[in-house]
Formats: structure tokens, C-alpha cells, sequence
């Protein structure tokens, strides 16, 4: 999820839910061995249990929050159902209640609120620096849908705080991308895109799939499926601002959100609502 952009393109563990046991067919939190070392399952969520996220390990963004995006982001539109988080955008009319006449921000210049959605973060909830992230969820590919898991580092503003854009979705094109902050006080782009097409189009769409960060001190690297969308080794990633700051020496915390329009995700008029980014679960393993 591209935040208040400027265009430049080139820790805390909580107890891990119950695995899972129905609904759609996922792997088992365990113990990953790999070729590069043992990884362990330090925090999970299945969304096993109907009703509102779970409190202690998500909290909610509120309102018209950042790129110019249409929806207005309340707990409302987030819930577990057969065991799936679904966070739902939904077409609504109503009164924007921070609206102000002639006010220059385009949070308060909205008389109405034409869309909602949710946006769940883990801020102050909890935070990791390095790992393996996977989440399996299920995006729609509708004009003007914009759905995204990624992340955020804890110290400093954005751009200077890092962001890792694990899955991000948005006028047919599937992204993977990393940020720092680049020379001109903006962000530096490290990206790499798909066309939904070429993945497979509606057939794919249709589906749930498995996203993945892998996530070192030397290297972070994307994938969707197992498949490599994206590498960039630590170097790179050193804040153009003379700090000498690696944004992704620190911990970072994770966010899901389905947002509509905005700058990158184009016009929503012609699309029937509601629409829905389910997720089937989200772990977090690090190495022993």
C-alpha cells in the first residue's frame, strides 16, 4: 500500500491462535526446516472465531486516512466468518462527520462519505524485525479495488521508517514492493509488477493464494505461490538522506486493508459492491 506518496519509482510476541481445523484447506503452523535454517512460529492468526478480529492482536485505522482514497476506514467492515477474516468495502451515503466548508485537506473537504472499509494494523499490538511472513487470502480484481497486506517500520516518518508491500493490488497489476527514503526527501521505489493476466486473470483471481516475505538482515525477498516477485538485498535500502539509516534494521508492523480509488486505485463507479479481500490466516515464524 503506497503511503502519501512522492513518486520517485526506480519486540513484541503474542500468544498464537488456535490452528486451524475447518473451512478452506491451509497448511499447519509448525516448525519450517529449510536449506537456510529452522524457522518457528512466534505469532499467528487463523480468524477461527465468528464475529470482530481478534482485539489483542489488531487495532483499527479510522476515517479518511492517506491517498486521496474514497473509503472511510471503521471496525464496521471487518469480521470472522468460516474461518476467514473479511474485511468488505461497501458503496454507502453519508455524512462525513470531520467535513469543514473551504477546508484545504481533503479529509474534511468531503461533505459525504460514498465508501467504507477497514484497515487493521498490529501498531502497539506487536512487531518483528526479520522472518517469515505469510498470509493466504483470497483479492478482487474489481476497477477501483485496492487491497494490500504490508508493512511499517516503527521509528521515524514515513518514507524514512520503511515500507514492504508484501501484496498490493490494483488496476489489474499485482505488486511487490520495498521503500526507503530516497535523495529528494521522497520515497525510492523498489518495485516490480504483474498483470493479473499473466497469472492466470479472473481463474486466478478466484482463488486463494499464498503470499510470503522472507525477510534477513542481508536480503528481503517476495513471493506469491512460491514464486519470486521480488528481491532486494539490505544495501540498497540505506535511506538516501545521509542518515545511513537502514529502515529494515528495525521492527516493523503489519497492516491489511482493502481501500478504494485514490491515487493508484482508479474509479469505482461502475463497480457493484460490496467487495471483499478474505484472508485465510496470517503467521509470522522466525528463526530459532
Amino acid at each position: 500500500m503506497i503511503q502519501w506518496r512522492s513518486i520517485l519509482i526506480a519486540i513484541t510476541f503474542l500468544p498464537v491462535a488456535a490452528c486451524r481445523i475447518a473451512g478452506n484447506p491451509a497448511t499447519t503452523p509448525q516448525t519450517l526446516t529449510k536449506e537456510d535454517g529452522a524457522y518457528r512460529l512466534v505469532w499467528a492468526d487463523e480468524f477461527n472465531n465468528n464475529g470482530r478480529p481478534d482485539s489483542s492482536r489488531w487495532k483499527y485505522e479510522h476515517g479518511f486516512v492517506r491517498n486521496n482514497e474514497l473509503q472511510w476506514y471503521q471496525p464496521d467492515n471487518a469480521f470472522c466468518e468460516n474461518g476467514n477474516l473479511v474485511i468488505e468495502a461497501r458503496r454507502e451515503d453519508r455524512a462525513n462527520p470531520v467535513f469543514e466548508t473551504g477546508s484545504k485537506r481533503w479529509q474534511k473537504s468531503r461533505p459525504r462519505i460514498e465508501y467504507t472499509s477497514s484497515c487493521l494494523i498490529t501498531e502497539d499490538k506487536a512487531s518483528w524485525q526479520y522472518g517469515r511472513f505469510e498470509m493466504r487470502g483470497r483479492i478482487d480484481i474489481s476497477q477501483g479495488i485496492w487491497p494490500a497486506w504490508w508493512t511499517l517500520g516503527v521509528d521515524k516518518p514515513w518514507p524514512a521508517n520503511g515500507e514492504i508491500d508484501i501484496m498490493e493490488f490494483y488496476k489489474g497489476r499485482l505488486l511487490a514492493n520495498i521503500a526507503c527514503q530516497g535523495g529528494n526527501g521522497g520515497a525510492e521505489w523498489y518495485s516490480n509488477t504483474f498483470s493479473v493476466d499473466s497469472l492466470g486473470g479472473k481463474t486466478w483471481a478466484e482463488k486463494f493464494h499464498v503470499w510470503r516475505m522472507d525477510w534477513t538482515k542481508e536480503y528481503i525477498a517476495l513471493y506469491v505461490d512460491g514464486q519470486l516477485l521480488n528481491k532486494v538485498t539490505a544495501e540498497k535500502l540505506i535511506n538516501k538522506n545521509g542518515s545511513d539509516f537502514n529502515p529494515f534494521h528495525q521492527p516493523h508492523y503489519m497492516l491489511l486493508d482493502l481501500a478504494i480509488g485514490g491515487i493508484n486505485g482508479g474509479d469505482p463507479s461502475a463497480t457493484t459492491f460490496p467487495k471483499r479481500f478474505e484472508i485465510d490466516y496470517v503467521r509470522v515464524y522466525q528463526k530459532e
